[in-house]
C-alpha cells in the first residue's frame, strides 16, 4: 500500500527543500499568469513563441496554470505530494521539451534540468511503489 502520510515519507532535508522551491516556483508561475504583470516568457525562438501562443490562444495554458497553482498549494502544504508530483510529470516533460528543444539556451537548460530534478526528488520517497506501476 502506498503511504501518503507526510509523517511516513518525505521528511528529509532534500525533500523539504525541493518541496518548498518547487511549490513556490509553481505557485508564482501559476498565479502570475492571472495578474496584469505579463511576466510569462514566450520564448526566444519563433517555434517556442508559436507553441506558447498556441497554448495561450487555445485556452489550454490557463488550465495548465490552474493545475500549477493546485499542485503548488498541495506540495507546499505537504499534503497529497505523491499525486501532485505525479500529476506534474507530463507537464514537466513538456516544460523540459520547451527548454531543451524549442527554446535552447543556458538559462533554459538550467530551468529544464531543475524542474525535472525537483519533480524527481518529490517522487523519490515512493520510488518502489512507482516502479511497481511500470510493470506489465
Amino acid at each position: 500500500m502506498i503511504a501518503l502520510d507526510a509523517r511516513a515519507r518525505g521528511t528529509g532535508t532534500a525533500f523539504t527543500a525541493a518541496r518548498i522551491v518547487f511549490g513556490g516556483w509553481f505557485l508564482f508561475s501559476g498565479v502570475e499568469y492571472f495578474t496584469p504583470f505579463d511576466l510569462q516568457p514566450l520564448g526566444n525562438t519563433p517555434l517556442a513563441r508559436e507553441f506558447t501562443l498556441a497554448l495561450i490562444h487555445s485556452g489550454l495554458f490557463a488550465w495548465i496554470k490552474v493545475m500549477e497553482v493546485i499542485v503548488a498549494l498541495l506540495v507546499l502544504a505537504n499534503r497529497a505530494v505523491l499525486p501532485a508530483a505525479l500529476a506534474c510529470v507530463p507537464l514537466n516533460i513538456v516544460i523540459g521539451y520547451w527548454n531543451f528543444v524549442l527554446d535552447p539556451g543556458v538559462v533554459e537548460y538550467a530551468f529544464g534540468v531543475v524542474t525535472l530534478l525537483l519533480n524527481a526528488i518529490l517522487l523519490w520517497p515512493w520510488r518502489r511503489e512507482i516502479t511497481g506501476l511500470l510493470r506489465w
